[in-house]
């Protein structure tokens, strides 16, 4: 991974108690277009995702709804995600930026299940563009609430080594796709 950056996510904790991820990198050898292809496909995440259990897209009135059950590890309960998700290709003074916005939605045909605490915070923002070269530059902002009691040496562990780790698994999963 020498020619990847990205420094640890920067954890900014808000007066919810929640916290907010920002992260930003490079991806030397990985184009932009490739990149949100890679990450809008959930087919192929769930190959490569340990920690998706379920995860597909179905439109309910019209509008593309995403559920996502997340595996968590014992003695917690699994989480889900239901969410709605935009991407768009923009052009900005001729520089082409992919912005892909997701948030969470409620939707009467997607209810809660047993044991299985649903997320009903979440929000993540994605901006990918050229780093001028053959590859990407990233930027990526996510906040969620998992709700439930999440042991504080769990929180650590997810910032300090999970998501970092976490991101290794897209990188090599990215060169893959």
């Amino acid at each position: 991974l020498s020619c990847v950056t990205f420094p640890l996510p920067i954890l900014f904790p808000q007066q919810s108690g929640l916290y907010e991820y920002k992260v930003f990198g490079c991806l030397a050898d990985c184009p932009p277009r490739r990149l949100v292809d890679f990450y809008m496909d959930l087919d192929f995440r769930k190959q490569w995702d340990l920690y998706a259990k379920e995860l597909y897209e179905k439109t309910y009135d019209g509008e593309k709804v995403v559920y996502w059950e997340v595996k968590y590890p014992f003695p917690l309960s699994n989480r889900d995600y239901v969410y709605i998700r935009e991407c768009q290709e923009l052009d900005v003074n001729g520089q082409k930026i992919w912005v892909v916005l997701a948030q969470g939605v409620s939707v009467p045909q997607c209810p809660e299940r047993p044991g299985i605490i649903r997320v009903k915070t979440y929000k993540q923002n994605l901006a990918v563009e050229s780093d001028g070269k053959t590859g990407s530059k990233v930027y990526m902002y996510y906040v969620d609430n998992p709700g439930g009691r999440i042991p504080s040496w769990l929180v650590n562990w997810a910032a300090k080594s999970g998501v970092p780790a976490f991101m290794k698994d897209v990188i090599k999963a990215c060169r893959c796709y």
